[in-house]
């Protein structure tokens, strides 16, 4: 069990049978009457948002969660299918329950997969992935002081923004947690 106390930012937590994630928190200590502190809780399962206060003292339920790793296979309409690498067991996941990261799944990809109650909710992809710059406009030799970007359509739909001097046909890594080029890889 969890105190008032241990709130902070991302803890996870069980509220009426489903998992939140704490987004924001703040500890009130008013000059008359007791302590309390509230938090902005995200549920995720849904992304519902919700405010609760919580006084101090009060206990809180941990969200019982788990995180299996599993590779991507590939894609079905608005399907994704999974396998963990330990028992071979495949997984569906439908555009919804993957958010952002379909962005940045390619076949073979060793992504992670967490599970509520045995159900999958959610997947981590790795913090950096290499991608095929599928379309961009064509680069300019020599313009690299200015720092100026351009966008580019990768291998997967996802559109990021590049440096001028990227090309189509160029393999770039990408950190997957804020959408960013960080540079051009050899393939």
């Amino acid at each position: 069990m969890y105190e008032t106390a241990d709130i902070r930012k991302n803890l996870k937590i069980e509220i009426d049978g489903n998992p939140y994630v704490v987004i924001d928190f703040q500890f009130v200590k008013p000059g008359k009457g007791n302590a309390f502190t509230r938090t902005r809780l995200k549920n995720m399962i849904t992304g519902a948002v919700l405010d609760r206060t919580y006084k101090t003292g009060e206990k809180l339920v941990p969200a019982h969660l788990e995180e299996h790793d599993m590779q991507y296979l590939y894609q079905e309409g608005d399907r994704y299918h999974f396998m963990n690498n330990e028992t071979y067991e495949q997984v569906e996941l439908n555009e919804e329950q993957l958010g952002d990261a379909k962005n940045w799944l390619i076949e073979n990809l060793s992504v992670k997969i967490l599970y509520f109650k045995e159900l999958p909710i959610g997947v981590t992809p790795p913090n950096f992935v290499e991608m095929e710059v599928v379309e961009s406009d064509p680069g300019l030799k020599g313009d690299t002081a200015t720092g100026a970007t351009k966008p580019a359509k990768l291998v997967t739909g996802a559109q990021i923004m590049v440096p001028l001097f990227v090309n189509q046909g160029d393999w770039i890594q990408i950190d997957t947690r804020t959408s960013e080029y960080l540079r051009r890889v050899a393939k």
